[in-house]
């Protein structure tokens, strides 16, 4: 079986860089590179992955696009500009040269939701599909209405939700969240990556039946065409194994069609981050 993972992190850790990872991650607290992955990519059949950013830094952007020139696994990269720029166009000229940098992200879960409104980040942001360059959308539950505007506003921008919104696991509070998510059951530009999961649950706790919830509603939203496996890797790593969060997945997909899990563990990363 042929798997993408569509989330991955790569860093030399900095607490200056890094300074998202608090005391409570210490496992986080040191390099994370593409040469830790080859035992893990071989035990569990992954042929490759889309490197994401985890820092808001242009210099993380160009190092990831360095380990994806040095390592044919990492298939796409999906970096960090500031779209809200003035000079937003000569920056997306100059990594038009850059063939696996497939898109861009910022941390709008930090951000509040007028950020999505704003005039400067609409420019940007207006500015990615004539260039075939995807949205990773970051956000909390309460940020899922302006997303589904944002993403209602622009509908040949293809956008991905990380992490499934990062839904309310641990606290067992899903009906807001199910309610806002079924908005973007029309909108085809919109995918979503079942990723992230595990550290939404109790990191210490958790059970496979904690997850069924949010994988039946991202199912019937999304439906199998517009779903994408994520491990999250090395932050995963917070409340599980690399091989724990895979077969979450791969067990709640057990009575799939061969097709429909050869389209959300394969084909819709190939389709959707225009991999090679």
């Amino acid at each position: 079986m042929q798997i993408i993972d569509t989330h991955q992190h790569f860093w030399h850790y900095t607490p200056e860089e890094y300074d998202w990872i608090d005391d409570k991650m210490e496992v986080l607290k040191e390099d994370y590179l593409p040469n830790h992955l080859k035992s893990i990519y071989e035990a569990n059949q992954i042929e490759g992955c889309v490197s994401v950013q985890a820092s808001s830094t242009e210099t993380e952007t160009r190092r990831l696009l360095s380990f994806a020139d040095h390592h044919s696994f990492i298939k796409g990269v999906v970096g960090w500009i500031d779209l809200c720029a003035e000079n937003i166009d000569e920056l997306l000229e100059h990594y038009s040269q850059y063939p696996k940098l497939k898109g861009f992200r910022h941390v709008l879960q930090s951000e509040p939701n007028e950020f999505m409104e704003g005039e400067d980040f609409l420019r940007g942001l207006s500015k990615l599909s004539k260039r075939n360059l995807t949205y990773d959308v970051l956000i909390y539950p309460k940020h899922l209405f302006s997303a589904y505007h944002l993403a209602k506003k622009f509908p040949d921008q293809q956008f991905v939700i990380d992490h499934c919104a990062k839904p309310h696991i641990r606290q067992k509070d899903l009906d807001t969240w199910k309610d806002m998510m079924s908005n973007f059951q029309p909108l085809p530009n919109v995918f979503c990556k079942v990723s992230g999961m595990v550290t939404e649950a109790d990191w210490h706790e958790w059970r496979y039946k904690d997850f069924i919830p949010v994988m039946d509603t991202v199912t019937e939203v999304f439906g199998p065409d517009r779903i994408m496996y994520g491990s999250d890797w090395p932050v995963c790593l917070l409340a599980g194994s690399y091989k724990n969060v895979l077969d979450i997945l791969l067990t709640y997909t057990s009575d799939w069609s061969e097709d429909e899990k050869h389209k959300v563990l394969y084909k819709n990363a190939i389709t959707f981050y225009h991999l090679d």
